[in-house]
């Protein structure tokens, strides 16, 4: 009876499927458990060995708690939406909807292979009608709420209506226009559209014209993460700063909300500190400066440090700042024109990383400090963000390192308010120093000069104490077809929610992804769509992919419900994720936006919970091993070596020249012997060419021909028209790469499917190999090579089952202390790994105890029925047919967990190193209950120890019990 891993996996997986043996309901006496991975998105490319990686441990998770006791919900689903589909779509000549599909199949394939414990049952697709219909609605619920700063909560636009009829908005400060003020009167006179435009400043979800990063060639807006030196990061398209209508998410309102509910869920440290930092809360004070010669006009600051007001040498103003044309002088008007070109062509991740390069251009416009009527330059500059605090920041260049190099590269003078702690060299950002050349201020310490001057500020009416963010709030918009239409339309200009009755509104089909005018999505080409009538039209832009995946984890709980997004019976059951995985590139963004759809659906009565997921784990990465060829191009001997551009020779038959990488340095002239040997007309024209240099160049190649770091040339030439006709150079017969750790890419040829490694070594073996790289949140290097060292162990477990020629060979017999004791402590020890995540060392453990009792060659049903148990959450389809052929009837999956009994691990005696005069003779064993005189007088009358002391005195025994043992003689 052997170990057929394909026909056992094969055979359980359908088992699993067709019994629906993950299905579960919230009809259950037992504890729930959730259990979430973040769902892929689907491309074409498909999985490769690192993606399993967060898979299979939620898996072994989900399975454990099942065997524990509790009633585990562990679902999957598909991220569909999205530019890179649109992409696809585009250079394939092929409908995403199309390509989407295709993709999921063969995820679904692929994680099918592996057995995963999925309820399939329960699998959505952001993509389709039936779900985006309730990302829709839920956006509606965003667009007809605002969020209370009183009550700190969400509530609905008609509560706000009712107090703006009833008293104005004068308890309630408008978050999209501080300036904004008016009486119950006054509301009341406003016309429909008027009144629309102020609730549009306090919705949750609202319009708003935003400077954005547009890509025609893309048809699209991209986030700033997504443009790299001016051009986007897919395609290197040309990208410019362009003013649109977006959407946006007010996620800004809930800044500390989202600070507070850190404090209540298990992430990383690590990971809260990244939210911290995004959030970026921090405490100042807004002061407005007054123009020179325009006491009507004030440029608005922020600042976290009033104490140094009167270090303010000059103001720099963002670029894209309001106030710009309107203060800019007419004799700087033509510089300021050029700088505000320069910088449509940077993207804000630029223009915040870069240190060295220091731009700016002077308005010749000037305010006055409020305290002391100091002239004030104004300038514009790159570092300074429109949407960051208000736009405007006040310069000191004694305590702010970009401020003094600011200052430096356009000789703006620096007035010194610390003294002794600025060296005229370097800014310092002291908050520790007493203040001097600061009127009122000069001799008090800083920290408390900064309430001082901030409650001098609100005393004089210039300003006011004030909490900012760093956050900004979320684009909501993109230009491009393959996304959610929002459930918008336009009456004469006016943004209205679709009925809800009316929903979903489907995307339409197109036939063309190219962007309609002046930067519209493509959607706005499809003019029956667009226009309902003569008044009305649809929104034209398309939600983002973080959409559909900022509440997927509610559909789960109730998949099929066609009456609301997910009932709350359903969501009250399985509340929050228990135990959420996925990569930390998701560490900002989608758990922002995540948070901010939970608590605004907790705020409106929709679920009993504010935080979406209890506990995160971020899996590290699984890097792939890439393997490089060397190749060689000769240089013409009328070059000289360094020149700046060298003009390789142009082999006949444009043919390539590789060598191994196991040859050290080699002449020119023994290169040219090895080419001879293979290639005599080559080695002619390389003489003729008089060469007398090559330049050598590392090109990638595919790892699944590379043995090692042994090359399959046949393989190589097979696999691309560059290794065709190839010259291969090799040492002793073989061709040596080269090896490099990097990320796992397909364009690095680095990538290894998990279905070749499933079919060659079955899908237990690469699930717990997987686990045995390393811990789950750490990254780590592939190598297929070590995937053998744990099929053979699964091979020996079998072993300890079943015989070849004897078939079961499982007895049933009382276990001895030596096997109880195996089995205990490898309970103790994989309850606990599996507990905390541990899965490399568990495997480890498994490794130990399957070599423990084959050494004792115990077949005990007692012993083994339980190992094969703790087995089964690591690999399912081999504990599922052993505990089968042990004639159990129902599945492992329901079987009880073992339970730990301390008694078998007990030690009742102590292997004591025997030493004399500190260097250790001998080992004795006592029981551990021996006195120290019993101890003392045994020793000493062993051989071994007799032999060592050599008839000397012994001055001391020092006894450590439960230690060691030491003679001094």
């Amino acid at each position: 009876m052997e170990y057929n891993f394909r026909a056992i996996e094969k055979k359980w997986q359908d088992s699993w499927g067709s019994s629906n043996a993950y299905r579960v309901s919230i009809n259950s006496q037992k504890p729930k458990c959730y259990v979430l991975d973040m769902f892929p998105y689907p491309s074409g490319a498909g999985l490769h060995v690192g993606h399993p990686l967060g898979y299979i441990s939620s898996d072994i998770y989900a399975r454990y708690k099942r065997l524990k006791g509790f009633n585990v919900l562990h679902p999957m689903g598909w991220d569909a939406f999205g530019l890179p589909a649109e992409q696809y779509a585009l250079e394939t000549g092929q409908h995403p909807a199309v390509t989407t599909a295709e993709n999921i199949a063969a995820f679904r394939k692929q994680l099918g292979n592996i057995g995963f414990c999925f309820d399939w049952e329960r699998e959505v697709n952001t993509s389709n009608p039936d779900y985006y219909k309730w990302t829709q609605w839920l956006f509606l619920q965003l667009f007809d709420s605002w969020f209370d700063r009183n009550a700190q909560k969400a509530k609905r636009i008609p509560e706000l209506t009712a107090i703006f009829e009833k008293e104005g908005n004068n308890a309630h400060e408008c978050p999209g226009d501080r300036a904004l003020n008016f009486t119950a009167e006054e509301w009341k006179g406003y016309d429909e559209a008027h009144q629309r435009e102020i609730l549009m400043h306090y919705r949750i979800a609202f319009l708003a014209y935003a400077e954005v990063n547009w890509c025609a060639a893309l048809g699209t807006v991209l986030a700033n993460d997504e443009v790299v030196n001016g051009v986007s990061e897919r395609g290197g398209f040309p990208v410019v700063k362009k003013k649109m209508r977006q959407w946006f998410l007010r996620i800004t309102e809930y800044a500390n909300r989202l600070l507070e509910g850190l404090e209540t869920v298990n992430y990383s440290e690590a990971m809260k500190e990244m939210q911290r930092n995004w959030i970026g809360k921090s405490q100042g004070a807004e002061i407005t400066f007054r123009f020179d010669g325009n006491e009507n006009e004030g440029l608005r600051v922020y600042t976290t440090r009033p104490d140094t007001i009167f270090g303010v040498d000059f103001m720099v103003v963002a670029p894209e700042h309001e106030l710009v044309a309107k203060i800019t002088t007419p004799e700087n008007k033509v510089a300021v024109d050029k700088y505000l070109d320069y910088v449509q062509s940077r993207s804000e991740r630029e223009r915040m990383a870069e240190v060295k390069q220091i731009t700016g251009c002077f308005t010749g416009a000037y305010v006055l400090n409020p305290f002391n009527g100091k002239r004030i330059p104004v300038w514009i500059s790159e570092y300074v963000l429109a949407g960051y605090g208000t736009g405007a920041i006040m310069a000191v260049p004694c305590g702010d390192q970009r401020d003094f190099g600011f200052a430096k590269h356009f000789n703006i003078p620096i007035t010194n308010i610390i003294g002794d702690a600025f060296n005229g060299a370097e800014a310092n950002p002291t908050k520790d120093a007493v203040l001097q050349n600061s009127d009122f201020l000069n001799g008090v310490p800083m920290r408390q000069a900064m309430e001082l001057v901030a409650d001098k500020v609100e005393a004089m009416g210039i300003g006011k104490k004030q909490t900012n963010f760093r956050m900004r709030d979320a684009g909501f918009s993109r230009q491009r077809y393959w996304g959610e239409p929002f459930p918008i339309v336009y009456k004469n200009g006016i943004p209205y929610a679709v009925d809800e009755k009316d929903l979903p509104v489907e995307l339409p089909h197109v036939d063309t992804y190219k962007p309609g005018e002046d930067g519209e999505g493509p959607l706005a080409n499809i003019t029956d769509w667009v226009n309902i009538d003569a008044n009305t039209k649809r929104e034209t832009n398309t939600m983002p992919g973080y959409a559909g995946s900022s509440w997927y984890f509610l559909r789960y709980a109730d998949p099929s419900n066609k009456e609301e997004f997910a009932g709350r019976a359903a969501t009250d059951y399985w509340n929050q994720v228990d135990v959420y995985i996925g990569g930390t590139e998701h560490a900002v963004g989608h758990l922002l936006y995540s948070r901010l759809w939970t608590k605004v659906l907790f705020d409106l009565g929709y679920i009993g919970f504010d935080e979406p997921y209890k506990k995160l784990i971020n899996q590290g990465m699984i890097q792939g091993s890439s393997r490089f060829v060397k190749r060689l191009r000769f240089i013409h001997s009328d070059h000289h070596v360094g020149a700046d551009e060298i003009e390789p020779i142009t082999l006949p038959d444009n043919k390539q020249v590789y060598i191994s990488n196991s040859f050290g340095d080699i002449k020119i002239k023994e290169i040219i012997e090895l080419i001879r040997a293979q290639d005599t007309s080559l080695a002619e024209f390389l003489d003729s060419m008089h060469v007398n240099y090559v330049i050598e160049s590392y090109i990638h190649v595919d790892v699944n021909f590379v043995d090692g770091v042994i090359l399959d040339i046949d393989a190589a030439r097979k696999w691309k028209a560059d290794f065709a006709n190839a010259i291969f150079l090799t040492q002793d017969g073989q061709f040596t790469c080269k090896s490099e750790i990097e990320k796992m890419s397909k364009s690095k040829y680095n990538t290894v499917n998990p279905d070749v490694l499933v079919e060659k070594y079955g899908a237990d073996t690469f699930r717990m190999y997987e686990m045995f790289l390393g811990p789950v949140e750490q990254s780590k290097p592939w190598d297929t090579k070590g995937i053998e060292g744990v099929h053979r162990f699964l091979k020996k477990l079998w072993r300890l089952f079943a015989d070849e020629q004897k078939g079961l060979i499982v007895k049933d017999g009382e276990a001895t202390p030596e096997e109880l004791k195996i089995l205990h402590k490898t309970i103790q020890k994989i309850d606990s790994d599996t507990e905390n995540f541990s899965y490399n060392t568990a495997v480890s453990q498994f490794m130990i105890c399957v070599n423990e009792l084959s050494s004792l060659k115990c077949n005990k049903r007692s012993v083994l029925e339980p190992v094969l148990i703790l087995l089964t959450p690591y690999a399912p389809h081999i504990a599922e047919e052993l505990w089968h052929l042990l004639g159990n009837t129902t599945t492992i999956l329901d079987a009880p967990y073992p339970v730990f009994e301390e008694k078998y691990v007990k030690e009742d005696a102590f292997n004591y190193p025997i030493a004399v005069n500190g260097k250790t003779r001998t080992e004795l064993s006592f029981p551990l209950d021996t006195d120290n005189a019993a101890l003392e007088q045994t020793v000493l009358a062993n051989e071994v120890v007799q032999k060592w002391i050599e008839g000397k005195p012994v001055k001391k025994v020092v006894i450590v019990k439960g230690r060691m043992i030491n003679i001094v003689v």
